[in-house]
């Protein structure tokens, strides 16, 4: 926002006036010179002030999916204006058509939205991809298992016999296995059908009887529409579940040379949750106001059990513990799961994070 210092100005020329109806033409030429040269400081400090608002820094981020409640906090920033107090300017940008990892890692943009497993891969690499997570979102995992009450599904044995919707990722089916075996069912009796579903409530209602939902959005899309449900949430089946998804993503090229700059961004990212959590109501009505076509029942249920996720039991918004992330990993390389162990530490930092 351009402010014009029009007040330094005027003084200048009525100060011009005064000294010319009562000096000599010497008197005059010097009163004319001080004016030239006070209108020339005030062009000089309004060009300055000009220069600064064009200076602001310039931030990407890029989202993993179409809008929704886990993105909140950046659209508050964005409408309370911690993003512009923070002297930056910040384009949230839609997801691409590939990887928002990769669009990420390769300078697309400077932050961006993944999650926890989905970026496991890269860290078993040779060549990892040069991101690293910067903050939690929502501090524990909260996807998990959905079922109609009907189906009889209320433990993680009693999926076998039962329909299964699946990506056919193998960290996937690697939990799915896990928490059935774990409670004594037969994880080779699951049906599993190819994953289609783009409406969970309209898909439990046909033949598909279970699917992985992010219980913030889908999970309480089924209570927004009266289903009674079954949910088998992954983080209360093992220490090694509860990995962190969604989380903030960073290129490390630009985290190492604007330190600084990553600190701001993340601290006005850190208001706009912090507003989401005090807020939920009013945070909704910001998401709906930037995307009219969601569902407004839906976004505000949501903002509203999501208030007490996004930090849950830590006091400090977008921390990472260290224990938790590496359990995830180590879990996934004695699995067999990605290529090569993933050292410890490897892939996140809270070097950003303001307290």
């Amino acid at each position: 926002m351009k402010k014009k210092l029009y007040a330094l100005g005027m003084a200048a020329i009525l100060s011009m006036v005064a000294l010319t109806a009562c000096s000599n033409n010497k008197d005059k030429t010097t009163s004319e010179d001080t004016t030239v040269n006070n209108l020339a400081t005030s062009e000089s400090t309004d060009s300055e002030s000009q220069g600064e608002t064009a200076e602001k820094e310039k931030v990407r981020i890029v989202l993993d999916w179409t809008p929704n409640t886990n993105h909140t906090g950046l659209y508050v920033a964005q409408q309370k204006g911690y993003f512009e107090a923070a002297g930056l300017e910040v384009e949230i940008m839609q997801p691409p058509e590939g990887s928002t990892t990769a669009l990420v890692g390769a300078g697309g943009a400077e932050f961006g939205i993944s999650f926890q497993d989905t970026i496991a891969p890269t860290f078993a690499s040779d060549n990892p991809m040069p991101i690293t997570a910067v903050a939690a979102i929502i501090q524990h995992n909260t996807s998990g298992i959905i079922s109609l009450k009907s189906s009889g599904i209320d433990t993680p044995a009693k999926l076998a016999g039962h329909s299964y919707a699946t990506w056919d990722s193998p960290i996937e089916l690697a939990i799915i296995k896990k928490i059935v075996e774990d409670d004594g069912g037969n994880y080779d009796d699951i049906e599993l059908i190819p994953n289609t579903v783009t409406d969970v409530v309209t898909a439990l209602q046909t033949d598909i009887e279970s699917v992985w939902v992010y219980y913030a959005w889908d999970g309480i899309a089924t209570k927004v529409a009266n289903l009674e449900t079954n949910y088998l949430n992954f983080a209360d089946y093992g220490t090694e579940l509860d990995y962190y998804s969604p989380v903030i993503i960073a290129n490390n090229d630009y985290l190492a040379k604007n330190p600084e700059t990553a600190k701001k961004f993340l601290d006005a990212v850190k208001q706009g949750y912090e507003f989401a959590i005090s807020n939920p109501e009013e945070a909704a009505d910001i998401l709906l106001a930037e995307v009219p076509e969601l569902d407004e029942s839906l976004v505000k249920e949501s903002q509203k059990w999501l208030a007490g996720q996004y930090k849950a039991d830590v006091e400090q918004w977008g921390y990472i513990d260290p224990t938790r992330w590496d359990a995830f990993y180590t879990w996934l390389s004695e699995n067999g799961l990605v290529e090569k162990a993933i050292p410890t530490g490897t892939g996140f930092t809270n070097d950003y994070l303001t307290k």
